[in-house]
């Protein structure tokens, strides 16, 4: 059995990894982020996730119905830590998942997989509370920077952690990116992390008093001028588990039941044939 098979299954049986087992982890999921670009390719069949937020029990869920990641293709489009109380064994299990499917299971950053918010929100104290020290925190959050921004389902749907910005207007703009590093406070990696569709028109401050939030008018014109048929994001909670906003041209999805207990559901989003179908859990 390989190392990383033995520790899937640890943490299947509800156990997590020694810190010498998390360093080997994170060194080898590193070399295979750090040659992913900004921009993935995906091909459809494929299973797109939203926010994990360290639920655990409720990613088993996401897993048994959406299919096991054996034979299904998977897209996480960040937030996998934090707030919940699982945070360590979900970034260790999808991490694991990383590495032994590789090119069929992608994880995205989200604005959660960073130094700044994994200290105030929960990853940080739950890995000094479980490991009595900080090491296994810092070479996760090392391994965040390497993380890819968005990613392509069949040249037609681009998804993303938090939305637009008004300094891309094109893929290429993203591919440009300096993408390693903590996620900076303004400029474009911080607006595909934070950014979010909004009622109003052009952009406008966000009330997370961070990056902006853009109307159905930037949403459009980004989608036609990249010759994408809808944008994909999560980093919002939604009552039922996904919510068509601008149109039709963005969807956000959210993968963690009753978050933070506001009773939401849960849900996935897959693609076939260009075509998005929809599954919650709860």
């Amino acid at each position: 059995m390989s190392d990383v098979d033995r520790w899937i299954v640890k943490l299947l049986r509800s156990e997590i990894l020694s810190v010498p087992d998390v360093i080997s982890l994170c060194n080898t999921a590193r070399d295979i982020l750090a040659h992913e670009p900004n921009v993935v390719h995906v091909a459809s069949p494929v299973v797109v996730c939203g926010d994990i937020h360290g639920q655990f029990a409720d990613l088993m869920k996401l897993f048994a119905s959406a299919g096991d990641p054996v034979t299904t293709n998977y897209l996480f489009l960040g937030d996998y830590v934090d707030r919940g109380l699982n945070s360590v064994a979900c970034i260790q299990l999808l991490m694991c998942l990383k590495v032994k499917f590789r090119e069929r299971f992608i994880l995205l950053r989200g604005n959660h997989e960073c130094r700044v918010i994994t200290k105030v929100y929960g990853f940080y104290d739950e890995c000094q509370r479980k490991y009595g020290t900080s090491r296994v925190w810092r070479e996760f959050v090392e391994l965040f920077d390497f993380l890819p921004l968005t990613a392509l389902i069949d040249n037609v749907i681009l998804c993303v952690h938090g939305g637009l910005s008004p300094t891309i207007q094109t893929l290429d703009h993203i591919r440009q990116i300096n993408r390693v590093g903590e996620i900076p406070i303004e400029g474009p990696l911080c607006d595909l992390m934070w950014s979010d569709p909004d009622e109003r028109c052009g952009w406008n401050p966000s009330i997370r008093k961070v990056s902006k939030t853009f109307g159905e008018a930037i949403t459009e014109e980004f989608n036609r001028n990249n010759g994408l048929i809808f944008l994909a994001r999560a980093h919002e909670s939604v009552k039922t588990g996904y919510d068509w906003r601008h149109k039709g041209h963005v969807v956000t999805i959210f993968s963690a039941p009753n978050y933070c207990n506001q009773s939401n559901e849960a849900a996935y989003m897959q693609i076939q044939d260009l075509i998005p179908w929809f599954y919650k859990f709860s």
